[in-house]
């Protein structure tokens, strides 16, 4: 018996796979980095580059890939302020009760997780309010110091004066007072002071530094111990008395590797007609436009190259007399500078001719009305 089979166009023919050429493959193959082969060093430099949630899918992919994100030398930077989104020099933002409590798992988590890897760190990044009672932010940095390595932090950034995200409702917390009553300008202190001390201690080699400062006996005593300083920034914090003359110049005098300087001081108006001295020998920025009433009486500052200076109207109302009296203790800024800086290049973001010296000021009248409390350039800045 014979069986006839009968072609069909419903009948599919089974689908053909694309070959692909020997070459392509090869090549295809070749296309894969053989990283495991690389020496550890090169590794970790690689990894290096990602932040930490790609890090720590990272350690996810493979067992040796988990051992290399493990390593100490992955995790340099300590940023509290990351997650945030916003830099540290803005206010707090507040939040849901729900939000702030997920931010504060966080942080204790983040905490937790540098601790775990015992990271080295070089930078440290914190916008917290140390006086704040009921979080104890000022406990959660200390333990972090005291727990990780962190002898070659270079580099300090930190905010003790608010936490970068604050509950919408302050009574968050079960408490009869509210939580800013909690909060006081004594207890932000003495916490930063006992952090400043633990920083000398733990963090000897600090060489930028950026905080608020209370200007106090102790804390001048305990900044002047970080010898490697290059870059100070001091922004302004509610301090009990003036900035004595003699407290700022001891205090630049003992960073003989200060290389720029940003001061945020306000002179209390009892103390108008006081003015500083400076003295540097490696000083070369210094920007004191944050500050108000801050006159220079002398600067011998051989190596500044760039100034900043701003005169900020004070709005009061003075006497003749009174008046007359302050005057004349303010010399002219031109004068200042012509005899304390030999190397000055650049004032208030103008470059300065190199015979700025020799001729008359008549060419920095516009920079000096700015800048200058002398009786020349006063002005209407007192009414």
């Amino acid at each position: 018996m014979t069986t006839n089979i009968i072609s069909s166009p419903f009948i599919m023919s089974p689908r053909k796979r694309t070959l692909v050429p020997v070459s392509s493959r090869r090549k295809a193959a070749d296309d894969y980095f053989p990283f495991n082969l690389l020496p550890v060093e090169c590794q970790l430099h690689v990894l290096s580059f990602l932040n930490e949630v790609d890090k720590c899918s990272c350690a996810l992919v493979c067992a040796s890939w988990s051992c290399l994100v493990r390593s100490w030398k992955l995790w340099r930077v300590a940023d509290y302020s990351r997650r945030v989104g916003f830099h540290l020099g803005q206010e707090g933002l507040l939040v849901s009760n729900r939000e702030f409590e997920r931010w504060k798992s966080w942080v204790q988590h983040y905490t937790y997780h540098l601790i775990s890897r015992r990271a080295s760190l070089l930078t440290l990044r914190a916008s917290f309010d140390l006086g704040d009672r009921c979080n104890k932010w000022g406990e959660l940095l200390s333990h972090l110091l005291d727990n990780v390595h962190c002898r070659d932090l270079s580099h300090l950034d930190l905010n003790w004066t608010f936490t970068l995200l604050e509950p919408l409702d302050l009574r968050v917390h079960s408490s009869p007072s509210s939580h800013q009553d909690n909060i006081t300008k004594m207890d932000k202190v003495t916490r930063f002071q006992e952090l400043l001390s633990k920083l000398t201690q733990n963090c000897p080699r600090i060489s930028k530094m950026r905080l608020h400062f209370d200007w106090s006996d102790l804390s001048v005593s305990l900044l002047t111990q970080f010898q490697q300083l290059r870059v100070l920034e001091l922004k302004y914090f509610w301090v009990f008395k003036c900035v004595t003359p003699s407290t700022l110049q001891m205090l630049i005098k003992s960073l003989p590797n200060l290389k720029s300087l940003t001061l945020n001081i306000l002179v209390p108006l009892r103390n108008l007609g006081i003015s500083y001295t400076l003295e540097s020998q490696s000083l070369e920025f210094l920007d004191v436009s944050p500050s108000r009433g801050l006159v220079f009486s002398c600067l011998k500052l051989p190596a500044l190259r760039e100034l900043r200076a701003k005169k900020i109207v004070l709005r009061v109302t003075l006497d003749r007399r009174t008046r007359t009296r302050i005057q004349s203790r303010w010399p002219c800024l031109y004068h200042v500078l012509r005899e304390g800086t030999p190397k000055l290049q650049a004032l208030n973001n103008e470059r300065l001719l190199p015979t700025w010296r020799e001729k008359s000021y008549g060419e920095l009248t516009a920079i000096l009305e700015q800048s200058c409390y002398c009786v020349q350039h006063l002005d209407s800045w007192l009414w």
